[in-house]
C-alpha cells in the first residue's frame, strides 16, 4: 500500500511539472549578497539579488531586488528586470552591427562582432549576451574590477547603444505649411496674403525660440553667480 501511494504521489508531481506554463523570459542570477542596515534598535539583515532576464530573441534586462527573504528578493529582481527590458537591433545572424563599449563606475567593457567564432565571453558578459540570444560576439572586460553588478551595468549601457530605446533628442526648426494653417484662415483670401501670414507666424516662432534660449542663458548666469557668492561668503 505504501509503495502504491508513493507511485501516485510521484505521478502527480510529474503531471503538475509538465502542466506548468513556460516562463516568458529566461533568468540568470548574477549575485546574491547579504546586506545590513544599522538602525536604532541594532542591525537589520536583508538580501540583495542581481538578476538578468531575456527571451533569447534580442530582449534583455537587468534587475535588482532587496528583501528580507531570498525568494521575495528574486521576485522583485524579476519585476525590475522586466521593467528595464531593452530591445536590441541585431543583425540577421544575431550578432552586433558594430563595436560598442561603455564605462560604468570602475568597470570598462567592450563588445565586438566576430564572424563565425561564436560567443567568446566570460562571467557576466556571457550571461547577458547569451540571454539576449546573441551569437558571433566577443566580449572583454578591460578593467580590473571584479564587481559583478558594475560589470553587468557596463554591459547594459554598451548594449543600450544599439537598442530601440536609445535615441538622441533632435530639436528641429518649426515649419508651418499652408495646409496646417488653412483651417484657421479665410479661404477667400489671396495666396500672397496667406504666404505673408505664414511668414509672420514663422517669425513669431523664431522669436519665441530665441527668447527661450536667452532665458536659459540668464538662468545659468544667475545660478553661477549665486554659487560664487555662497562660496565667497562661507
Amino acid at each position: 500500500m505504501a509503495e502504491e501511494e508513493n507511485r501516485k504521489k510521484n505521478n502527480n508531481r510529474r503531471s503538475s511539472s509538465f502542466g506548468r506554463p513556460k516562463p516568458e523570459f529566461d533568468q540568470k542570477i548574477l549575485s546574491i549578497r547579504r546586506v545590513t542596515r544599522v538602525v536604532a534598535g541594532g542591525r537589520r539583515f536583508s538580501f540583495s539579488v542581481a538578476l538578468v532576464a531575456g527571451d533569447k530573441k534580442g530582449s534583455v534586462g537587468l534587475g535588482l531586488g532587496k528583501a528580507g527573504d531570498t525568494s521575495l528578493a528574486i521576485n522583485k529582481a524579476i519585476r525590475n528586470a522586466k521593467k528595464n527590458m531593452i530591445r536590441l537591433k541585431l543583425t540577421k545572424t544575431m550578432s552586433l552591427p558594430h563595436e560598442v563599449s561603455a564605462k560604468f563606475s570602475g568597470s570598462y567593457v567592450m563588445l565586438m562582432p566576430n564572424k563565425g567564432r561564436g560567443l567568446v565571453a566570460g562571467t557576466v558578459v556571457r550571461d547577458i549576451t547569451k540571454l539576449a540570444g546573441m551569437k558571433d560576439v566577443t566580449g572583454k572586460i578591460l578593467s580590473g574590477s571584479k564587481n559583478k553588478l558594475n560589470n553587468a551595468k557596463a554591459v547594459m549601457v554598451a548594449l543600450s547603444q544599439i537598442s530601440s530605446k536609445y535615441s538622441k533628442k533632435v530639436v528641429e526648426n518649426v515649419i508651418i505649411s499652408e495646409k496646417e494653417i488653412a483651417p484657421f484662415m479665410n479661404l477667400e483670401e489671396k495666396p500672397l496674403v496667406v504666404e505673408a501670414k505664414v511668414k509672420q507666424l514663422e517669425q513669431a516662432t523664431n522669436v519665441a525660440q530665441n527668447f527661450a534660449i536667452l532665458l536659459r542663458n540668464y538662468r545659468r548666469i544667475v545660478v553661477t553667480s549665486l554659487n560664487l557668492f555662497v562660496s565667497l561668503w562661507w
